[in-house]
């Protein structure tokens, strides 16, 4: 598995999430954890609103596992905070940020979190009150680092106002179909392009590179916001023609070429994989391991319906 740099550490170029694991068995469950550490991913994504209700899936994770002292020490478990569905609003404040990170404590059987990310942005964020409790979380050593989710980088420049430790990781929505924070530079001032639109406050991909923060893509082979997969869709057919021919030449499956894309990137990205079927999962992994050339990128970059002028 390859390896990118996280932090002060590495981590594996794909990471397993667990948003889907409410309805598995225990056995289910080990299945598909026992395949991604074979796999060389030894790292977990969670959020506190997994799985319908706080910490579902957290609890599902930490239930079916048991994980040893020793087998704790040997992953990264990584959780987010911040959505409150019951309320349709994000908070960002300390009560809620200390609360929900001794939830997810409690829930995953754990005296730690590896990473804790804020998911999506709090339009009423007070730096001053996300500093406070990151900085208690770390003196307690409930938390040992910090990022967030779906932030533009002025939204990041805010938060760095009070918060003093590095944002390691953003973990924002990518695919091949859906790339508008790699796609829109590369239609940079071009009137009347839609892809030319900044959607993301300004280069944020370019931003990360720059201040050490982990890209992390989700939904890394959904087609666009949760409407279905392109893998295998008509709707993608020249698409799939294409990743069709890499996998042959690789001998390996279609997913593994729609990871291979995103980890070719040069900003060191993280694929955060969704689904729950072990042989994916392995599939994926696979994936990390395939160095696309230059053309095999760009012809994917286009066959995936952006313009490469």
């Amino acid at each position: 598995m390859k390896t990118i740099p996280f932090g002060t550490r590495t981590a594996p170029a794909v990471i397993a999430g667990m948003m889907r694991i409410r309805e598995k068995t225990d056995a289910e469950v080990r299945e598909l954890y026992d395949t991604a550490r074979s796999a060389g991913i030894d790292f977990f994504d969670h959020a506190d609103i997994y799985g319908g209700a706080m910490h579902v899936c957290e609890d599902r994770f930490a239930a079916a596992l048991q994980l040893s002292a020793a087998e704790r020490e040997e992953i990264v478990l990584q959780t987010k905070c911040g959505i409150v569905p019951s309320q349709q609003m994000f908070d960002f404040s300390y009560a809620h940020i200390m609360t929900q990170v001794e939830g997810s404590l409690s829930a995953l059987q754990t005296d730690y979190i590896d990473v804790l990310l804020l998911h999506r942005p709090d339009a009423l964020v007070e730096p001053d009150e996300v500093a406070r409790a990151f900085d208690e979380l770390e003196a307690a050593g409930k938390v040992r680092a910090f990022g967030v989710s779906n932030h533009t980088p002025r939204q990041i420049d805010l938060l760095r106002t009070a918060v003093t430790q590095p944002l390691v990781a953003n973990q924002l929505q990518l695919s091949i179909t859906h790339s508008p924070i790699i796609a829109q530079g590369i239609a940079a001032n071009m009137t009347g392009e839609k892809q030319s639109v900044v959607l993301d406050g300004g280069g944020i991909v370019d931003y990360c590179r720059i201040n050490g923060i982990t890209v992390q893509a989700w939904s890394p082979y959904q087609a666009g916001f949760f409407d279905g997969v392109f893998l295998g869709n008509p709707a993608y057919a020249e698409l799939n023609a294409v990743i069709d021919r890499l996998a042959a030449k690789y001998e390996v499956t279609p997913t593994a070429i729609a990871t291979a894309w995103i980890t070719r990137h040069p900003a060191n990205m993280q694929v955060v994989l969704g689904t729950t079927t072990p042989r994916r999962v392995a599939d994926a992994a696979a994936g990390a391991d395939i160095e696309l050339t230059r053309p095999e990128w760009y012809e994917l970059l286009r066959v995936g319906g952006h313009i490469v002028p």
